[in-house]
């Protein structure tokens, strides 16, 4: 039988005209919330051998706080009709103008022992960008699942602590208001408010059941000086159907994010995005069969999710509002507007990188056109692939690039055929001659349509010589037998030479004799798991959503003495893995660890580089004060861990705290070895040596910098800690970059 709290203790919170603030324990909502406490491990649906659900969702975004004086500006002219679908709001003197909607119905299947998951697509209705599922897809990844009874609630991959957590008390102040009933369930009232409202934090309404203590509603509502990204303020509305003592289920969420670019004032014009959620037909322990649980990938686009509209009247768990009703019209209007059709060609390019010059063209990538290396000088790359629909099963593409220095052209192609949606069963074969700096990353991609940043920067430290001349034919077969879980094969042949001998040297001997030119036939088989991330799209190119995924890498590359001339047999042996870890209100811990061997004795074109950055620019899991070929290894073991604050120790200064900057702390180690034999193989005119004791640099950051809602500016300062013996060896540095992320 359910424990009951004392009713004295419920009357003693009547009295909201005390100021006072109760001390924890003097609380009584902290005596409802211990209850919740106790029952929080039997709520929600781990209770069941198996569940399944159906799922409704709807998402709007709208323009808001457009005033008379926007709606006349040069922009609009043939345009204009949209206006009268806005919605008045402020006493008339503004306008809300939605511009996309979308309603999606899914169908959840879940097994808790072993744990498997299933979530498909039954129908789709998208107005707005229609043909653009990125633009859906974006809209949709806005959102995090909420789980209340999670102590750390995810909004936006940053951590806010939840009004129910076991430490919500050093967070928040809580106040037991009046009784109230919801849903025919009788409920504790609980008003929570932020400690600090310069943090991180929510503010809102707990209804507590008063029969079974879960969690029958709940409001959170970011506070005003929230330091997110883009994003004015955000609101969530949660709602739970609780039909036992020991489980709760959702019925329906609402969530409302403000967004905007140009600042956070109430009467800046800004983005308004809204989603609906609302779960329906519940069934528990129907002994689902494992091969429900097969993938059948279904696309927002497939013509089989798209259904008549009497289906829609059907399915629709709430009826459609005027306004949203509208936008169907309004949009099938603009799609006739060629200033319209252009707006949206923009968006796509911006987004992509690629211009789309015929209906299955696209020119790019816009952002590589431009680079600069010792070598090459100035150099200029252009590209184009093929592009029918996001989901295209096969693609093609090519670049051709030219250096005003050495006077050379390069170029690459490749081609993907994707024949099986499901396990994505993939096979692609390419070529390329470029010139390319290795060793600027360990666990390499095979990928032929890749390019190192290393050769393709703009402003860079010092000299850098050290670039290869690669001319590479390689082929790949990959499937993914698990979701997440995909293996790969390659083969690739290529030949490597120094791209400029004078000053960089990969001559090498080999039985007795001096060569310049490494012939290299190998066999590459990698495992990569990638447990809880999610995508949309499911052809051959996929578009990932922001998640806290972890990635795992193993990689095991056989070198082939005399297929094809090739010069050795070798062995490789690497293993890859990141994790990004949300430590609750603390912020963003991000971790790499890296390692590898070769069991063979093998030429410097071959060996394992530990990856320097000789760039101004932040470059993921490289050295910042490391120069290129610096370190050397037949084995090695790398560790990056970068963690963010999100302001959490800047907002305690009185000052700074108004400039909404965030710090990041960071720490970089490599140890490995070289043995005399990999030394003497060689002969270069640079040092080879490993870093036998461990190599260290470490650091701090500032991120979002910049004014108004436009913060996407990051500074790192960064401090060698040992191999200072060399005079030019680099104690400091500064890098700088641009982050798009909230």
């Amino acid at each position: 039988m359910t424990a009951q709290i004392k009713e004295k203790s419920i009357e003693s919170v009547e009295l909201k005209s005390t100021k006072k603030k109760l001390k924890k324990k003097e609380n009584p909502a902290y005596e409802i919330l211990q209850e919740v406490w106790k029952r929080k491990k039997s709520n929600g649906l781990g209770g069941f051998k198996d569940y399944q659900f159906n799922e409704y969702e709807k998402i709007e975004v709208d323009v808001t706080n457009i005033d008379s004086a926007f709606t006349k500006k040069k922009i609009f002219k043939g345009l204009d009709f949209v206006f009268q679908y806005a919605d008045s709001t402020d006493n008339g003197n503004n306008l809300t103008l939605p511009i996309y909607f979308n309603e999606s119905v899914y169908k959840n299947f879940g097994k808790n022992n072993p744990k498997k998951e299933k979530r498909d697509v039954i129908a789709n209705k998208s107005s707005g960008f229609s043909n653009n599922e990125v633009v859906a897809n974006t809209a949709k990844n806005l959102y995090k699942e909420i789980n209340i009874y999670d102590n750390t609630l995810n909004f936006f991959n940053i951590g806010f602590t939840s009004p129910i957590a076991r430490d919500g008390f050093a967070s928040y102040d809580y106040v037991l208001l009046n009784d109230e009933n919801i849903s025919g369930t009788d409920c504790y009232k609980i008003k929570y408010t932020p400690k600090r409202k310069d943090v991180l934090s929510i503010y809102g309404v707990v209804y507590i059941s008063k029969e079974n203590y879960a969690v029958v509603r709940s409001t959170l509502k970011s506070t005003r000086n929230i330091n997110v990204n883009f994003v004015n303020n955000f609101y969530y509305e949660l709602e739970y159907y609780n039909p036992s003592d020991s489980i709760f289920l959702p019925r329906r969420n609402y969530q409302e994010i403000q967004m905007s670019i140009f600042g956070k004032n109430e009467k800046s014009k800004s983005l308004l995005a809204k989603k609906t959620t609302l779960f329906s037909k519940y069934s528990f322990d129907q002994n689902l069969e494992d091969d429900i649980f097969e993938r059948s990938t279904e696309s927002l686009s497939d013509a089989s999710v798209q259904k008549s509209d009497d289906y829609w009247e059907l399915e629709r768990k709430e009826p459609l509002t005027e306004s949203e009703q509208n936008i169907y019209k309004m949009i099938d209007e603009l799609n006739k507007v060629p200033k319209f059709k252009k707006a949206v060609k923009l968006y796509e390019t911006l987004a992509s990188g690629y211009f789309n010059v015929f209906n299955s063209v696209d020119i790019g990538d816009i952002y590589s056109i431009v680079g600069f290396n010792d070598v090459e000088g100035f150099r200029l790359r252009l590209g184009a692939r093929t592009y029918f629909t996001p989901n295209d099963m096969w693609r093609a593409a090519f670049y051709t690039a030219y250096g005003f220095k050495d006077r050379q052209l390069k170029y690459g192609f490749e081609a993907r055929k994707m024949f099986d949606r499901d396990n994505r069963f993939t096979i692609g074969a390419g070529t390329r001659r470029d010139v390319m700096q290795l060793g600027a990353q360990l666990t390499t991609d095979e990928g032929i349509m890749t390019r190192s940043f290393a050769s393709s920067g703009v402003l860079n430290v010092g000299n850098n010589f050290n670039l290869s001349s690669v001319n590479q034919t390689s082929a790949f077969a990959a499937i993914d037998p698990l979701k997440n879980f995909t293996l790969r094969l390659d083969a690739t042949y290529q030949t490597i030479k120094s791209a400029n001998p004078e000053k960089f040297s990969l001559d090498y001997y080999k039985n007795g004799q001096l060569f310049s030119e490494l012939e290299d036939t190998k066999m590459a088989f990698s495992i990569t798991a990638r447990p809880g991330a999610k995508f949309s799209q499911y052809g051959v190119d996929r578009y990932e959503h922001s998640t806290l995924a972890p990635t795992l890498v193993l990689k095991y590359t056989q070198g082939l003495k005399g297929v094809f001339g090739s010069d050795f047999n070798y062995s490789k042996l690497q293993f890859y893995y990141f994790q990004p870890i949300m430590l609750k209100s603390f912020g963003r811990l991000l971790l790499n660890v890296e390692a590898g061997k070769n069991f063979s004795t093998v030429p410097l074109a071959l060996q394992n580089v530990i990856p320097g950055n000789q760039s101004y620019s932040l470059i993921p899991n490289t050295f910042a004060l490391l120069d290129y070929y610096e370190f050397v290894t037949d084995q090695y073991a790398t560790f990056h861990a970068e963690h963010h604050f999100n302001g959490k120790l800047l907002s305690y200064i009185p000052l700074i705290k108004k400039l909404k900057l965030r710090e990041v702390a960071f720490y970089r180690t490599a140890i490995g070895s070289l043995s005399d034999y990999s030394k003497n193989i060689n002969s270069t005119n640079i040092l080879l040596k490993a870093p036998n004791k461990p190599y260290y640099e470490y650091g701090f950051g500032i991120e979002n910098i910049g004014f108004g809602n436009i913060r996407i500016l990051r500074i790192d300062f960064n401090w060698r800690g040992n191999y200072l013996e060399n005079i030019d060896t680099r104690k400091f540095g500064i890098k700088f970059g641009f982050q798009y992320n909230f």
